[in-house]
């Protein structure tokens, strides 16, 4: 049979809840409309692991994807704006840096603005990167506006994130996609049934009995991976000997002022603290190594670190990070936590999700589960994971600090071959190719590489067509159309006030 002649994919079962089963229930209603019955289960009596508080801007598109108004949203989810992430005792002890989601500078034929401020700084010591971003400087002065580009110039604007209440937006979309034909159930799966000539997941059986038929099962069953794993056998590839952290004690405590509008995570001995300020709380977390701390300690460093009193009990929980040998198999396809983890350091958990739904619409099956393209999905989604694992591992392995047995064994771990490749480019030119299907930017990689100090040897010879003269003024015009455009913004507070506050 032709793969023309196939029948289409009548019915999809969405096992599991929270924000990957509402991401993949949401987009695939909006995006498949009647086309395919929808149906998603889950337990109340199930808990969720609710991390995933801090996003990056790719979330922007999938919430204008579903039609989201997005003061509507963060009103919803008692949500705050966030421009980046500020690394606290990561090269150092004592030292910061801010890894934004916008470029510093602006880019001269062709060149990136970086090459001209490395041949600068080479003149001026003491000269910082982000003296010429729009975002640190916005970010610092605690303000935030919809600024799409910077007057007349060739500077982006604000490119920006959330912050928000994970759970309180699974529910968010929840409300969404009910409207729109998804069926909820109520239920926990207590056993799955498998075709016996294909191996395909034929059905579910909750507790109560019912069972429940599909022709594609999307598995968001966290770390249990239900079908992908307990039913399919498919492989975890383990990435500790990398990114060793597994695990993490989370807290909120009581809101503090000022409103950040950009999320912390501080460098602790044996791992490292989120702090993700909402609307009416700030989440907390210590993620850390248990090989080299005990979850007591890691629970009272968290608490003695914290800006305000706590308003709920610690909450410990267990991971380890890497993913999936294959990410869809058979008519399984995972997704969240149940097709691999990598730790929240870079807040990527919710985009990989929406990433990978985001692929299988684009190669949404029809019955006969084609190999090549399920051969094309798996090729695609786990080079994604590859290359968002080789920036986090930056994050580790390019240290200075070794003040603890953590940190000294971050500095001398081996790392990937595409990651030392990227470093000693880097560190030797100035220079940053990046890969089609790489999440991060280009000046995402030069912020935390230069973050974690690595300095380039040199520069682009195009920013020495530049004289000493030219390049000064140059730097000082950056410099003043960035506080010309963020001194008029409001506070990060004024603007959720005036738009979407709770």
């Amino acid at each position: 049979m032709s793969a023309a002649s196939h029948p289409p994919v009548q019915s999809v079962v969405i096992v599991g809840g929270g924000t990957a089963g509402w991401i993949a229930a949401a987009a695939l209603a909006k995006t498949l409309g009647k086309a395919v019955d929808i149906r998603l289960i889950e337990s109340d009596a199930i808990g969720t692991v609710g991390v995933g508080e801090a996003t990056i801007p790719q979330l922007r598109r999938l919430n204008a994807i579903l039609g989201i108004n997005e003061h509507e949203f963060v009103r919803a989810t008692k949500g705050s704006f966030k421009l980046g992430i500020e690394f606290n005792n990561w090269g150092h002890l004592g030292e910061r840096y801010l890894h934004t989601f916008g470029d510093a500078g602006i880019n001269l034929q062709g060149i990136p603005f970086h090459h001209y401020w490395r041949k600068y700084s080479a003149s001026f010591e003491g000269s910082n990167l982000w003296d010429y971003s729009l975002h640190h400087r916005a970010a610092y002065a605690h303000k935030f506006g919809q600024v799409e580009r910077v007057g007349r110039t060739s500077m982006t604007g604000l490119a920006y994130a959330y912050h928000f209440d994970a759970t309180a937006y699974a529910l968010f979309l929840r409300k969404l996609s009910e409207p729109r034909g998804v069926v909820r159930t109520e239920g926990k799966v207590v056993d799955v049934t498998l075709e016996n000539e294909s191996g395909h997941v034929a059905s579910v059986t909750l507790e109560s009995g019912e069972i429940i038929a599909g022709d594609l099962f999307i598995d968001c069953t966290g770390f249990r991976g239900l079908l992908i794993g307990g039913s399919l056998d498919v492989a975890w590839q383990d990435w500790s000997h990398w990114l060793p952290v597994d695990r993490a004690v989370t807290v909120p405590c009581e809101r503090t002022d000022p409103l950040l509008p950009y999320t912390k995570a501080t460098a602790h001995g044996a791992g490292w603290q989120w702090r993700i300020p909402l609307q009416h709380r700030t989440g907390n977390g210590h993620v850390y190594v248990s090989d080299f701390l005990s979850d007591d300690e890691a629970t009272q460093t968290l608490l003695d670190n914290l800006d305000a009193p706590t308003t709920a009990e610690p909450r410990l929980l267990r991971f380890k990070t890497g993913r999936r040998e294959q990410l869809w198999h058979k008519n399984v396809v995972s997704l969240g936590l149940a097709s691999g983890f990598l730790e929240p350091l870079e807040s990527t958990s919710i985009h990989i999700i929406q990433s990978n739904v985001s692929r299988l619409i684009e190669l949404f099956p029809n019955m006969g589960f084609s190999v090549a393209n399920i051969t094309e999905y798996n090729r695609v989604v786990t080079k994604e994971y590859d290359l968002i694992r080789d920036f986090l591992i930056l994050h580790y392995a390019r240290t200075d600090r070794n003040d603890t047995p953590f940190w000294r064994h971050c500095a001398n771990m081996e790392i990937p071959d595409s990651l030392r490749h990227k470093i000693d480019l880097f560190r030797t030119t100035g220079h940053l190719f990046r890969d089609p299907e790489d999440l991060f930017r280009e000046s995402s990689w030069v912020q935390v590489m230069l973050g974690q100090g690595i300095m380039p040897e040199g520069w682009h010879r195009h920013a020495d067509q530049l004289s000493d003269e030219q390049l000064g003024q140059f730097m000082a015009d950056v410099q003043a159309i960035i506080a010309k455009t963020v001194n008029p913004l409001p506070s990060h507070a004024d603007f959720i006030a005036a738009h979407c506050a709770v």
